[in-house]
């Protein structure tokens, strides 16, 4: 079953080509997504499966992203960014007669809600891991975000997808950072879009518990103390009886 729902919402200046393919087997189902969009300043081609991007358009750097695995066998996308470039050429031309027919409405602004950051696994001191830094609730897409460690910008090891709709017609988007922790070590995310009067940043600190070694020696030497005072005690006990 394939779904086709066009937005063209002039009031916030951006055309949206949502194609839903709901497939559908004996054992279960699964739904493939397709984004192709665009606004005056950019656009968006993206293809996902079960809320997982398999690949998109990165028309600043002229490629097409895969972002499955190797040993996933993705699907080929050989002549796809080629469609990708046709489509965003169609969909700013049917925008800007949309926008002149309509004498350029005032654009309609969402901003993003504060940003959530966590790490993708448990983290141990030393051992490579991904911070990720979320951003939902804001129209139009995209929303820029930057990465801070210790109050120097990050360049690398960085990644962002494209973004992704939510059901209220917002969208939503996610940035991960390649680390490795340590201790004491303070990053941040910050967002900036043109919703916003100042930019969102939310912090995140490496804080892993040490194991301690206080009760080990303060019982150590409660042991020693008491093991002296035993020793003494049967010292005397055996004077005191030689005595006697």
């Amino acid at each position: 079953m394939t779904k086709i729902l066009i937005l063209m919402n002039t009031m916030m200046m951006k055309i949206v080509v949502l194609s839903l393919v709901l497939c559908v087997s004996a054992d279960s189902q699964h739904i493939h997504f397709r984004i192709s969009g665009c606004s005056a300043s950019d656009g968006e081609e993206m293809y996902s499966l079960d809320s997982e991007e398999l690949w998109y358009a990165d028309f600043i750097n002229n490629r097409g992203v895969v972002l499955l695995p190797d040993f996933s066998d993705p699907v080929a996308y050989d002549r796809v960014f080629d469609t990708a470039l046709e489509n965003l050429h169609t969909c700013k031309g049917n925008l800007n007669k949309t926008l002149t027919a309509l004498e350029n409405p005032a654009v309609h602004l969402d901003p993003p809600n504060r940003p959530i950051i966590y790490p993708a696994d448990d983290v141990e001191l030393g051992k490579p891991n991904v911070l990720i830094c979320h951003a939902t609730g804001f129209y139009p897409a995209p929303v820029n975000i930057s990465w801070i460690k210790n109050n120097e910008e990050v360049k690398e090891g960085i990644s962002i997808n494209a973004p992704f709709p939510n059901d209220d017609g917002s969208f939503n988007q996610f940035s991960r950072l390649e680390f490795n922790p340590e201790q004491g070590d303070i990053y941040s995310c910050t967002l900036n879009h043109q919703a916003l009067k100042q930019p969102l940043t939310r912090f995140w600190d490496v804080e892993v518990d040490q194991p301690s070694i206080g009760p080990a020696v303060f019982c150590g030497v409660g042991l020693t103390v008491g093991l002296v005072g035993v020793a003494v005690g049967t010292f005397f006990l055996i004077k005191g009886n030689e005595c006697s």
